[in-house]
């Protein structure tokens, strides 16, 4: 009969701290818990100088990820709403992001990240090269991981399967084994550097393991050992599935072989929860990556796209984030989503030397060499993994489900400019005054659940737009869905209302699993706007705005198997494009006219590329450009469009940076993703036969930047706005410019 773990009673200034001691070959370790459970109501935030210092400053110190261990004795919706956000803070129908509250303490924003998985092996198959590349930057990372991924317990290879004794906690073992040894080639060079592994009390009341890279205490893996589903999408109730729709109380624990975690235990819903906004309080991330939990149905089979466990994790994960926000004095958070299953029939992103580098670092996860240089019966990797260690082409790919908008910094009448991104599931805005001033802010618009990935437009009366969806998860588990929603500028450089729902297309939105993608938007010169996005069945679907503000109801616009988030763009002469990606080719839906109806699909004749697009106005003023990658390369094209095609054939930019990910290109500039992480920009309209002469910007960032004729923005992993000024004459790349707090 499983143990349940005493129930730990915590507050916030009073931290209960409870060490574990456990016993393992060759030593003794321990763990300190220091959690705190959610409290009841959300303090205000203040608007803080979350933006980059001048390059003459020293950079901050990073604090620590996580206490360290205390040594013990003896071893080592369809309709609008108009109204007042519902989930906007009580009692404050003035307040506006320009409108910061007072008195909030001042949040560490030093970067940290966390990772948060269903299985072993999710994050190297579906995250990497990011791991890789923040573990170089030596920004510290956690990564979480919520079931033991035991599978069936046959660690062997299939044709060896028939064979093998099942033997779930030892699989689960090797399972382990074979992370901290890619994690530790990836941090160190080598697979046996040594982790210090203790046990450490949950927030739920169960316990969990936490491993230190002792060579590199900055990464920390934490193991859950929640049982998995054990299939991708067969019904399967004792899972994270079932205990989310309740068709199970509590999910009980599945311990590895070797773990120091000496008891079983149980979790509810709400103690899942609990545990995951627990290790967030430890950790203190500015930074999560999680996986996505609205991958979509195949509309033939109607099973979901990616594996129940990765989906159903990510809504916990959803619900801890929606928890830990209420939390006071905890460093802004930032959101990152990584499609799953979906990316096999894809075409691939990475170039070969990324891809090589990602698929090394699987192969020593699934200890294809079979030496047993970590000592344990259990075996040193995952053997399942070993006979196809690329996954279904996994490894020559990373993409992003949801955050590859360009179009999210606006300039106003003024000559000013504004920029919107999400933290803490929030619309955060900066601001830049015209007089060539620093970037201020970020102030947060009242109401949670905003997903990430928001998309800016100007409006013809000098006001300025801001789109995106959000995540609604009152109701229990038959209330989660997702929905358009808007807010716009009260007036021309004031404050942004409150926040409008837009409803969502889909007819049955727990089916569709509110597989809805970001919206693109384009805007006449008469002030009607057309809001298109991807419904649940892989084509376009819009919703138009009229000049008296009413919007009119969903309607097709087509298409078939479209993938990822549509991008518009408005030429000089007020027609409006929309572009959308299929595996082979890119689609259209052009206005003939300005005002005209979107008409389309037309093919473009383009090549497959690698999905994420990007639209802007063409110099020329006649059409648009589009920009996008070359598969399995991340070279970068581009395209002008006058009408339903092309008026040429695609141009392909030589002397490419890699990477991956949309390509902004602003007036002049050009902003990407380079191969190493950093953000890359150049000058465009004045390349030479070696192509653009590209300069590198050393950190990391979430998202897409966005190029623009001032320069370029990006968001830190560290939530800060890091912005690459253009001056006349000077290309773009000579530093991170100045900001001020609001």
């Amino acid at each position: 009969m499983p143990v349940r773990p005493r129930r730990l009673s915590l507050s916030r200034r009073g931290v209960v701290s409870t060490a574990v001691t456990a016993v393992l070959v060759g030593g003794t370790f321990a763990g300190l818990l220091s959690v705190t459970g959610a409290p009841k109501t959300a303090a205000a935030q203040s608007a803080t100088p979350d933006v980059t210092v001048p390059a003459t400053r020293a950079p901050a110190t990073p604090r620590a990820t996580a206490p360290s261990p205390v040594p013990m004795a003896d071893g080592p919706d369809s309709q609008d709403r108009d109204s007042r956000d519902p989930a906007a803070p009580p009692g404050e129908p003035g307040r506006t992001p320009y409108s910061p509250a007072s008195g909030a303490p001042r949040a560490n924003s030093a970067a940290s990240v966390m990772q948060i998985v269903a299985h072993p092996d999710d994050d190297l198959f579906f995250m990497n090269p990011d791991i890789s590349q923040t573990i170089r930057s030596g920004t510290p990372l956690a990564a979480v991981y919520l079931t033991a991924g035991e599978s069936d317990g046959v660690n062997a290879r299939p044709r060896d399967a028939a064979a093998a004794k099942a033997d779930k906690a030892g699989y689960a073992e090797a399972r382990q084994n074979g992370i901290r040894a890619a994690y530790s080639e990836m941090a160190t060079g080598s697979r046996t550097s040594p982790w210090d592994r203790v046990a450490i009390p949950t927030a739920g009341g169960g316990l969990a393991e936490l491993d230190t890279l002792r060579a590199d205490p900055k990464v920390t893996l934490v193991w859950l050992q929640i049982r998995e589903a054990g299939s991708t999408n067969h019904y399967r109730p004792h899972s994270l599935n079932g205990l989310w729709h309740g068709l199970i109380d509590t999910l009980e624990s599945q311990r590895s072989s070797g773990t120091p975690v000496a008891a079983d235990f149980r979790y509810t819903k709400d103690e899942v929860v609990a545990t995951i906004a627990g290790l967030l309080d430890r950790f203190r991330p500015t930074f999560v990556r999680m996986q996505d939990p609205s991958p979509g149905t195949d509309p033939k089979t109607g099973k979901i796209r990616d594996h129940q466990d990765h989906l159903y994790g990510a809504r916990f994960t959803q619900a801890a984030l929606a928890r830990y926000a209420e939390l006071p004095g905890r460093p802004r958070i930032g959101v990152q989503n990584y499609l799953g299953y979906p990316t096999s029939v894809l075409p691939h992103t990475l170039d070969p030397e990324t891809a090589g580098a990602k698929l090394k670092t699987l192969k020593t996860y699934a200890w294809l060499d079979g030496v047993n240089d970590c000592g344990t019966p259990a075996g040193c990797g995952d053997l399942k993994v070993a006979a196809r260690p690329a996954g279904r082409g996994w490894t020559a790919t990373v993409r992003y489900a949801r955050g590859t908008s360009t179009s999210w910094v606006q300039p106003d009448r003024a000559g000013g400019l504004h920029a919107f991104s999400v933290l803490d599931g929030q619309l955060a805005a900066w601001r830049k005054p015209a007089d060539g001033g620093a970037w201020r802010g970020p102030t947060l618009l009242p109401g949670g659940g905003m997903d990430s990935g928001v998309t800016s437009v100007s409006l013809p009366d000098g006001r300025i737009a801001v789109y995106g969806t959000r995540t609604l998860l009152a109701g229990g588990p038959a209330g989660y869905r997702r929905e358009v929603v808007t807010t716009e500028q009260t007036a021309p450089g004031a404050a942004f209302g409150p926040w409008r729902s837009l409803g969502t297309p889909e007819r049955n939105d727990a089916a569709g699993t509110s597989d809805i993608s970001a919206p693109a938007v384009t805007v006449g010169a008469d002030g009607r706007a057309t809001l298109v996005l991807r419904d649940s069945l892989r084509r376009l679907t819009a919703r138009e705005q009229r000049t008296d503000g009413v919007w009119g109801p969903w309607r097709v616009l087509g298409g078939v198997e479209v993938v990822g988030d549509p991008v518009a763009a408005t030429d000089g002469k007020g027609r409006g494009y929309v572009f959308a990606s299929t595996a082979q080719t890119v689609l259209v839906w052009a206005q003939h006219v300005p005002g005209g109806p979107l008409t389309g699909p037309a093919l473009t004749a383009l090549p497959p590329t690698t999905l994420a697009l990007s639209a802007t106005p063409a110099p020329n003023g006649d059409g648009v450009r589009l920009w996008f990658r070359k598969p399995a390369s991340g070279d970068l094209r581009s395209a002008d469009f006058s009408g339903a095609g092309p008026v040429s054939p695609f141009t392909e930019l030589p002397g490419g940076v890699a990477g991956f990910g949309p390509v902004s290109g602003g007036d002049g500039l050009l902003a990407v993703r380079s191969r190493t992480g950093f953000l890359a920009t150049a000058p465009h309209g004045r390349t030479g036969a070696a192509g653009p002469a590209w300069k590198l910007e050393k950190f990391l960032f979430a998202g897409a930047p966005d190029a623009g004729t001032d320069g370029v923005a990006a968001i830190g992993l560290d939530g800060r706005l890091h912005w690459t000024p253009a001056e006349r004459g000077v290309p773009a790349g000579r530093g991170v410019a100045t900001a001020a707090a609001e």
